[in-house]
């Protein structure tokens, strides 16, 4: 299967969700939510689904659950595909 694997960095607390853009590789967002049990990685899943056109059990966050810093995983994407629909 097919798996996009993106380095991200997430702000939380934001007036509104949105996708900022890359910095150094890295995919920058901004959240709405506050980080607060697991509020803010479920937002972080809706809008990536949101925008990639994809499911939203498409999208995990496989690293930094607690942190600003994550790896998100796209199940049915490549890298190269989720990056070029982000951008």
């Amino acid at each position: 299967m097919v798996e996009a694997r993106i380095a991200v960095r997430v702000r939380p607390g934001a007036a509104r969700s949105e996708v900022v853009g890359l910095e150094n590789g890295v995919l920058v967002v901004r959240i709405a939510a506050p980080p607060v049990a697991g509020a803010a990685n479920e937002a972080l899943r809706e809008l990536l689904a949101h925008t990639l056109g994809v499911a939203k059990s498409a999208v995990r966050v496989l690293q930094g659950q607690r942190s600003r810093r994550k790896v998100v995983a796209i199940a049915g994407l490549t890298t190269e595909a989720a990056l070029a629909r982000l951008s």
